[in-house]
């Protein structure tokens, strides 16, 4: 294009530019003295919404430029206190065997000063050939965790500067074998000191959460596209593109490879016919060995902290399901011990109203030791006012826990024809099952005595006619019922 023409299209621009700056300044004005000829009324009211507007439409644009925040690691735990709480679960009868090998496994690892790499992501993607790729002489490595090496094999690879790294080819995601198998890579995954996350096309929602998952702990963490010779070139920049839109702030890179592997084709015979060819892919795999030369840099030394918050960070999160899961077991026994007791007061119970006594002084005892197994301050104020309102409930309530009681025992050989006083002892199991099942749920949900929450669960749960319940609690009344007999 010429000088002149340039000099043209300049100042066709400047003079549209111009024309329009006039234009909205003549209607900015115009505008302005429709607004000036409102009343003063009108002028404050649509003033006011106006400049609403422009708040919202500020804080709208201050929002969507804001800097995107750092994610931050996962808060780790103190090791003191996690190896505490382990001991309490010991002692209390938990399994911990599993939390205290993490912990070993911890020692042990950090004092090989060896790099430990996790190859994640989901069946199909290509990791095994990719194993072999990056350790194609490798043999299984002699520290391979004990036990698992079916499900978690670990092997020696090279890096480009010589330097020695252990690849741990974990299960894939939605393998055969389900969560176990998924247990066990993230677990892996926590252990190691980077994590390559493997892919073959655009991130699932489930992909996607992995990845953030993974990237809460903190450490190296590489997202690598394979089987990259299946696009061609536009298509590929595409692919990386929208997997780096999808796993911003989460990676520390972005790449493609080809792992190889092999691949089966038909070719056709002069004669017509056709034969099977397999044969083996080149592997391209130089973008992650310069990646992985760069992200373990610091040496095992320079990841170990990383490493150990993660493995920490998760060990917290088991201990954390083991205490609830302890807590709620030790719940059951609770439970059942005071529906026991009910059971026994109901039938002992010989003199008028010497049963509501009995039953009064369970409450009492149910209330302040599952408040106890939780971890819960309450006051012999806060349980009598609890134990009152149960009683409320109940009285209002006792027609239907007779009905279920009287319903449940005709479905019970031999426990529909031992009378009255089977039926009203069976209807206290009823009773005590459900206050302690519903004040456990509480305790565990709210750390609080919530009467009014507890109460509202008890009401559910003494109109619940599951048959389970049902028939573990006819179950511990005919046991009862036989043992007073036998005493007798």
């Amino acid at each position: 294009m010429s000088r002149r023409l340039r000099l043209l299209f300049a100042a066709l621009a400047v003079a549209a530019l111009l024309w329009l700056l006039f234009a909205a300044a003549e209607r900015a004005l115009a505008l302005a003295q429709r607004f000036l000829a409102l009343p003063a009324w009108l002028q404050w009211t649509l003033g006011g919404v106006l400049l609403v507007f422009a708040a919202a439409g500020l804080s709208v644009l201050r929002w969507l430029l804001r800097p995107r925040r750092k994610r931050r690691p996962m808060p780790v735990p103190d090791r003191d206190s996690l190896e505490q709480r382990i001991g309490r679960l010991r002692e209390r009868g938990a399994d911990t065997g599993a939390l205290a090998g993490e912990l070993g496994e911890l020692d042990r690892r950090r004092a090989s000063t060896r790099i430990y790499v996790a190859l994640f992501g989901e069946i199909s993607t290509g990791k095994s050939s990719l194993i072999r790729a990056l350790a194609p002489h490798s043999h299984i490595a002699s520290d391979a965790r004990g036990g698992t090496t079916r499900e978690v094999a670990h092997y020696d690879g090279a890096l480009p500067d010589g330097r020695t790294v252990v690849l741990a080819d974990v299960p894939g995601s939605r393998e055969a074998g389900g969560e176990t198998h998924e247990t066990l890579a993230r677990d892996e995954a926590l252990r190691a000191h980077a994590v390559i996350y493997l892919c073959a096309g655009d991130l699932s929602r489930t992909q996607a959460e992995e990845l953030r998952w993974l990237a809460d702990f903190g450490k190296p963490l590489l997202l690598v596209l394979n089987k990259a010779d299946q696009w061609t070139p536009p298509e590929l920049e595409q692919l990386l593109s929208r997997l780096r839109r999808q796993s911003r702030d989460v990676v520390h890179a972005v790449l493609a490879i080809s792992a190889g592997g092999s691949e089966r084709y038909q070719r056709q015979l002069a004669d017509g016919s056709t034969e099977s060819i397999e044969r083996q892919r080149k592997a391209a795999i130089a973008p992650l060995l310069q990646a992985l030369d760069r992200i373990t840099a610091p040496g095992a030394a320079g990841l170990e902290s990383q490493r150990e918050n993660a493995v920490l960070a998760g060990l917290h999160q088991r201990t954390g399901t083991l205490e609830t899961q302890t807590r709620a077991e030790e719940a059951e026994r609770i439970v059942r011990k005071y529906a026991r007791r009910a059971i026994v007061g109901a039938m002992a119970a010989v003199a008028p109203g010497s049963d509501l006594v009995i039953q009064g002084v369970l409450a009492t005892g149910l209330t302040r030791a599952l408040a106890e197994l939780y971890g819960v301050k309450v006051s012999d104020v806060q349980i009598e006012d609890f134990v009152q309102q149960a009683k409320l409930t109940l009285r209002t309530g006792s027609s239907i826990v007779l009905a279920v009681a009287g319903n449940a025992l005709k479905a019970f050989p031999g426990l529909g024809t031992l009378g009255g006083g089977v039926l009203h002892a069976f209807a206290y199991a009823l009773i005590f099952d459900s206050m302690g099942r519903a004040l456990a749920a509480s305790l565990a949900e709210r750390q609080t005595l919530d009467q009014d929450d507890a109460g509202a669960r008890l009401k559910e749960l003494l109109t619940d006619a599951g048959g389970t319940r049902l028939r573990q609690l006819a179950t511990l009344t005919l046991d009862a019922v036989r043992e007073r007999d036998s005493a007798d």
